[in-house]
């Protein structure tokens, strides 16, 4: 039997919207658009590409979760999942991951962060490769991440270093943006906007 490898892209190939902006607004309903606001020149600077995304992200983040203790965040990311799992995946992609074989080997691989697609990974019993957040050692989240964004070439980077690919007859990929080109790049089989 041929061993595969699946990696699946979370927001937009799994999901029906991005789940940073998503999982917060959920999360901290009443400062949510006050601190979005604010940070609107930094999110078009991030556009523009006058400002690195992986920055503007870790300090987005940072506004709402800063200085809380792991159990509490933890909390947060399974409140959003039990409340928004059904809506938020897409049938298809609900589907199509519950009909593969444990024999094969499955990933979500996101730019977005462990804490809130952590509940998603579990409850679908696949690994995750994502943008990591750094807690300090009593437990609270330092503001800032211990991984660089997991996106684009280092998506490629995090794969290669986290799964031994000479395993593997077949590695296929799922995608919906250029930040996945890179992922594409090692797959046997690549598959753009599969679910949508």
């Amino acid at each position: 039997m041929n061993r595969k490898l699946y990696l699946f892209d979370f927001d937009g190939t799994l999901t029906k919207k991005d789940t940073l902006f998503d999982f917060l607004k959920f999360s901290f309903p009443k400062v949510y658009f006050i601190n979005y606001l604010l940070f609107i020149p930094l999110f078009v600077g991030s556009k523009l590409k006058l400002l690195e995304a992986g920055f503007v992200k870790e300090k987005f983040i940072s506004t709402f979760l800063k200085g809380k203790p792991y159990a509490e965040i933890n909390q947060l990311a399974q409140n959003y999942f039990e409340q928004n799992h059904n809506e938020l995946i897409h049938p298809k992609a609900d589907e199509y991951i519950k009909s593969l074989s444990n024999y094969h080997d499955k990933f979500i691989v996101s730019a977005s962060v462990d804490f809130w697609v952590q509940p998603f990974a579990d409850y679908y019993g696949m690994g995750l490769i994502c943008t990591k957040a750094k807690f300090d050692e009593q437990g609270f989240y330092s503001g800032y991440f211990a991984s660089p964004n997991c996106n684009y070439q280092e998506k490629k980077n995090r794969i290669e270093k986290e799964i031994d690919l000479s395993l593997y007859d077949k590695i296929i990929a799922f995608g919906d943006t250029k930040g996945d080109e890179a992922m594409f790049s090692i797959a046997t089989k690549s598959n753009f906007k599969y679910f949508n």
